[in-house]
């Protein structure tokens, strides 16, 4: 399979998205800010594994647990980031597919040079790509993973990059979902005043309607999972596709 083949996408309607966000409110109230958010990520695509290193990186490894995913499969990162999570990746699956994206070219380059020097022989593909139109197949993955992007979309963009997800992965294949938690209401408020001074890069916390997010999309919760790093909290949800394939249950 060509890793990166563009094809005739199927994402939501701006007409469908706007149905169902009307039917989760807790989604309203905030525009992505996707030129600002490349942007900024672009600048600090060189400092940016120390956030993994402080925050992510026991929520990363509980999702790896969870998910299901082992060699030989075609896996999709979306949103990689400075690479950490598409590395663990690659090193479970050197002789399957692992396929990755970012909306940031620095991040996604820096993604592709880390997997080139550390496992030159797996096949492992980064390019910056929009989560909200993915060039692939439609059930070209047995597994999806995403961390901590679903905080910096819009409430339509969510619902359109959930859509694209559910598009790309095959029937009975899994999404690992990891998200900024708000379990802890100190955080939230540090947060929430983060986000007001710098909204492209801190986004604002999405994690409680999630669920009802993906539920719309043919996917059942098998695991659902509270991590805390530090004062940082994460959720980690692993959804898997029904084995129909339809439209969304709204």
């Amino acid at each position: 399979m060509a890793p990166f083949r563009i094809t005739t996408l199927t994402a939501p309607s701006r007409e469908e998205t706007g149905t169902h966000r009307e039917k989760m409110p807790a989604l309203n109230g905030f525009r992505g800010l996707p030129g600002p958010t490349r942007r900024v990520y672009d600048l600090v695509a060189g400092i940016y594994p120390l956030s993994t290193f402080l925050f992510h990186e026991k929520a990363h490894k509980a999702a790896l647990s969870l998910a299901g995913i082992r060699d030989g499969m075609r896996v999709l990162e979306v949103a990689t980031g400075s690479g950490e999570m598409f590395g663990r990746l690659v090193r479970i699956n050197p002789r399957g597919l692992t396929c990755g994206f970012d909306l940031s070219p620095n991040m996604a380059a820096r993604t592709q040079r880390l997997a080139r020097r550390r496992l030159p022989r797996a096949r492992a593909h980064c390019q910056a790509v929009d989560a909200c139109n993915m060039p692939f197949r439609d059930g070209s993955f047995d597994a999806v993973v995403c961390c901590y992007l679903l905080e910096l979309m819009g409430s339509e963009e969510i619902l359109r990059a959930l859509g694209e997800i559910h598009r790309v992965l095959r029937p009975n294949g899994r999404l690992a979902l990891v998200m900024i938690g708000q379990s802890v209401p100190a955080f939230n408020a540090v947060y929430k005043v983060a986000g007001g001074l710098a909204p492209a890069f801190w986004g604002r916390q999405v994690e409680t309607a999630i669920p009802e997010a993906i539920g719309g999309f043919d996917f059942e919760v098998e695991h659902d999972q509270k991590v805390q790093q530090g004062f940082y909290p994460s959720r980690v949800m692993i959804a898997r596709k029904w084995l129909g394939i339809g439209p969304a249950k709204w």
